[in-house]
């Protein structure tokens, strides 16, 4: 990858924390010529997403049980090298700090051969059960971040 989507806005920010995933490209996700049709790409990234959140404690669910939701405000993909269908792939997740109610992620898809084939990124707002944005970190959130940024997850 060129560049990061993201950069850290003080030195004092943690670093990014990270995860990848590996699975198959599949039937359902290529187009007639077995190549896999770009609308995929954000389900590739919601799934290392959603893996990789429940991995350090803040998956859907728990966002939801703590009265959070946090929809997707803003996509964007990168398109650089095809992938095929039954290819092997890897998802790489990267959550970056902030000290906003927002997760921002990024991603970097990679083919068989460790070939970048695509990046992206993807911000999240957080957002009560009576759809008010959160104007300041909730809660669960923050207790997250802090426990981030003191090196504890």
């Amino acid at each position: 990858m060129k560049k990061p989507y993201f950069k850290k806005k003080s030195e004092q920010d943690p670093d990014p924390i990270r995860g990848i995933i590996t699975r198959q490209v599949k039937f359902n996700e290529v187009d007639m010529l077995g190549i896999a049709w770009h609308g995929h790409y954000v389900g590739f990234f919601d799934d290392a997403r959603a893996t990789i959140s429940q991995q350090y404690g803040i998956g859907y669910l728990k966002f939801y049980d703590n009265g959070i939701m946090a929809p997707v405000k803003t996509v964007h993909v990168d398109f650089i090298h095809p992938l095929r269908f039954m290819e092997q792939i890897t998802i790489e997740a990267i959550f970056h700090y902030s000290l906003a109610s927002r997760i921002n992620s990024e991603f970097i898809v990679r083919d068989s051969s460790e070939k970048i084939c695509a990046t992206g990124y993807s911000i999240q707002m957080m957002l009560n059960k009576d759809y008010k944005l959160y104007l300041r970190q909730p809660k669960f959130f923050k207790d997250f971040c802090q426990r981030w940024k003191a090196g504890k997850l």
